[in-house]
């Protein structure tokens, strides 16, 4: 198991597989639901990855929705910006991957 999936389920966290709609030019990979604490990976976007690259596709959008899991129940800070928080996020992300 992947150390975001294990930090996942430590925080009972819910992993699901979804359709996130449409966003024309962007592309949603994830979303995080706090009401719900469930991470929503995008099914499209899943559904065009194979072997490893599809891994490591799920490892870092739970590891990025993480973060803002953690924003969430108050475990850090939540930043003022939105491009700021995204930012951290990703950082948080590869922090954690580079952990296994």
């Amino acid at each position: 198991m992947s150390a975001a999936r294990a930090l996942a389920r430590r925080y009972g966290v819910k992993i699901v597989f979804a359709d996130l709609g449409d966003w024309a030019a962007c592309e949603l990979f994830a979303e995080y639901d706090a009401r719900g604490r469930e991470v929503r990976l995008n099914r499209r976007v899943a559904g065009t990855l194979r072997g490893a690259e599809l891994r490591r596709f799920v490892n870092r959008a739970i590891a990025h929705e993480l973060y803002h899991h953690r924003e969430a129940i108050g475990e850090i800070r939540r930043l003022e910006r939105r491009s700021e928080r995204e930012s951290a996020a990703d950082a948080y992300a590869e922090i954690l991957l580079r952990a296994q």
